[in-house]
Parts: C-alpha cells; sequence; structure tokens
C-alpha cells in the first residue's frame, strides 16, 4: 500500500543493476523548475581510494562520532 508522503519529508530512490558502479544525483524539485547535481563513478577503485583515507584518518582517533567535515578539514 502506498502511503502519501508528508511536506517535510524527503523523497528517497535507490536503483542498482547491471554494471552501474556508482551514479548519485540529488534532484530539488519545486513547481516549475529541478536543480539537479549528478556523480558518476566509472570504478570501485574511488571509493575504495576514499575508505583508506578514512580508515588512516581514524587510527590514532579515540573512539566516538564523527563525520565527513572531521576528515576533509583533515586531508
Amino acid at each position: 500500500m502506498r502511503r502519501k508522503r508528508k511536506k517535510t519529508e524527503i523523497g528517497l530512490h535507490a536503483v542498482r543493476g547491471g554494471t552501474i558502479v556508482g551514479d548519485h544525483e540529488v534532484i530539488f524539485a519545486g513547481t516549475d523548475e529541478v536543480i539537479e547535481l549528478k556523480h558518476s563513478a566509472h570504478s570501485k577503485e574511488v571509493f575504495a581510494v576514499g575508505a583508506i583515507k578514512a580508515a588512516k584518518f581514524m587510527t590514532d582517533k579515540p573512539a566516538g562520532m564523527y563525520n565527513m567535515n572531521d576528515l576533509i578539514s583533515n586531508l
């Protein structure tokens, strides 16, 4: 059964298939206009490099909550 989305709720949709490695789009849709931001990855290597950088960043950190701003500001 489908339910109607609340005005304050952000809609999310995911599609995976074939040989698509990483195709990401963010769409801001309003009345009569759409803004799109897109990222396409052609190899899984880009994700592996990011995971290694994150692991190196965490090596000497105490247990706790970290976010991407912590990682990026340390690059």
